[in-house]
């Protein structure tokens, strides 16, 4: 009885007690990705709601809009405005929760600017910036070496620039949560400098009226060119690189003002030149016998337009055009020598050339039985060709007679195809087995005169 008792009063103490809910406690955050909140943006949300069994999230302006799931994913924003975030949190206890957040979603932020120069880039240089940035409210402009050097105007107006070489220009952009920045560089051209060279034509490199010479112009930093000139053929000139002629024997000078709109540098400079003589002087020729220019060791062909010795393979079809002397030795001991006519080499053991040029010669004055005659000493004191252009130069069979290494040094005598009278002065015969040769100074008219 007292058993049945017990069981009694505890079924009334447990059985009458009443059940307690489970409440919800609804909490969440979310990160932006990469802190970005610039359409477009993405959130991720981490639910920290306690008690709950069911969810419903209401992404205002969010895409998706709507989910039921503990944790969402990824809602993305593709417009500017101010958001509400809610989540609801319920059980089957009917307990319920929510929790509203809001979030700004922001313009997305482009830095962009223009460069505009006024005029030209010399110094002192302007310019003009174009800010075409989007989505900012607030810029920090820095000018390396401009002037001034900051601004915080959305467009800064003019800057002026005076150290030549490259300078900075920085955009410093922010919408008040996030900053951007974009560098661009303006280069100034270096300060202006007036300077040139000069070089006389190859066949004026004696320096002797008429000289043409071509000058380069090496100013810096210029747009306008004015030369002037004394003793030439022309006084002025305006053109970048001109080519002068001096007609007048003496110093002159050549003058280059240089412009670029903003400031004038000038430079002067002398050339020295010479009367004519009409002599051209080539000393310390080398000519090698015939098994030399065959192995193409020390060549026996000369061109005097060209100024060159040349060897076997050295003589192209362009190159024979222009030879005019031919010396043919026949040996190392200098027992034959003579120079022949490129016309007429089958005398020699060369080949002949296609389109050789026929040069007359007196090898021997003591055998040519001829008026033309010319001693050592009068080819070394020649300092123009008045000799030459009285002598009567013909071949005879004499002339053309070989000649050996026992007369030094030997003058012979010559005209060229185009009239142009000279005389070869043979200073040593220079034994070398196979590669021996002559050593010999020319002098010729640089011109033919009647």
């Amino acid at each position: 009885m007292k058993k049945t008792l017990n069981i009694i009063v505890l079924f009334l103490l447990f059985g009458c007690a009443k059940e307690e809910a489970v409440p919800v406690i609804v909490d969440f955050d979310f990160d932006v990705f990469n802190e970005d909140f610039s359409i477009p943006v993405q959130v991720v949300f981490f639910n920290r709601t306690e008690g709950a069994e069911e969810y419903e999230w209401r992404f205002e302006g969010g895409s998706p809009s709507r989910s039921v799931n503990r944790n969402p994913g990824v809602i993305r924003y593709e417009a500017k405005g101010v958001y509400e975030i809610e989540l609801i949190g319920t059980n089957q206890d009917g307990s319920r929760d929510s929790k509203i957040l809001e979030i700004q979603i922001d313009d997305p932020v482009i830095v962009d600017f223009e460069i505009t120069n006024l005029v030209d880039n010399f110094s002192p240089a302007v310019y003009t910036f174009q800010n075409n940035s989007s989505g900012t409210n607030s810029y920090i402009w820095t000018f390396d070496g401009g002037a001034p050097s900051n601004s915080r105007d959305r467009n800064p107006g003019e800057v002026i620039f005076t150290d030549p070489g490259d300078h900075q220009i920085t955009l410093e952009v922010s919408n008040g949560r996030e900053t951007y920045e974009l560098q661009k560089t303006i280069t100034v051209a270096p300060l202006l400098v007036s300077d040139f060279e000069f070089q006389p034509t190859f066949e004026d490199d004696d320096y002797q009226v008429p000289v043409s010479v071509q000058l380069q112009n090496n100013a810096i930093s210029a747009t306008s060119y004015e030369w002037s000139f004394t003793g030439a053929n022309l006084s002025i000139s305006t053109e970048e690189n001109p080519e002068v002629i001096f007609t007048e024997p003496g110093m002159q000078t050549i003058t280059l003002k240089a412009s670029n709109g903003k400031d004038v540098k000038t430079i002067e400079k002398n050339i020295e030149v010479f009367a004519n003589t009409n002599l051209r002087t080539f000393t310390d020729i080398r000519l090698g016998i015939n098994t030399a220019h065959t192995a193409n060791t020390v060549g026996s062909f000369f061109s005097i337009s060209t100024r060159q010795v040349y060897t076997n393979t050295e003589v192209t079809n362009e190159i024979e055009k222009n030879i005019d002397l031919v010396f043919f030795g026949l040996n190392q001991t200098f027992t034959r020598n003579k120079f022949v006519s490129p016309d007429q080499l089958s005398e020699t053991t060369f080949a002949p050339l296609q389109e050789a040029k026929n040069t007359i010669f007196i090898n021997s004055q003591e055998l040519c039985n001829c008026s033309a005659s010319l001693t050592t000493q009068e080819f070394d004191a020649m300092q123009n060709d008045a000799l030459l252009k009285n002598l009567s130069i013909e071949e005879t069979p004499g002339g053309l007679q070989n000649f050996d290494k026992e007369t030094v040094p030997r003058i012979v005598l010559f005209q060229t195809e185009d009239g142009k009278k000279g005389a070869i002065k043979i200073k040593d015969f220079v034994q070398d087995g196979q590669n021996s040769y002559i050593l010999i100074d020319i002098k010729v008219q640089k011109e033919p005169v009647q």
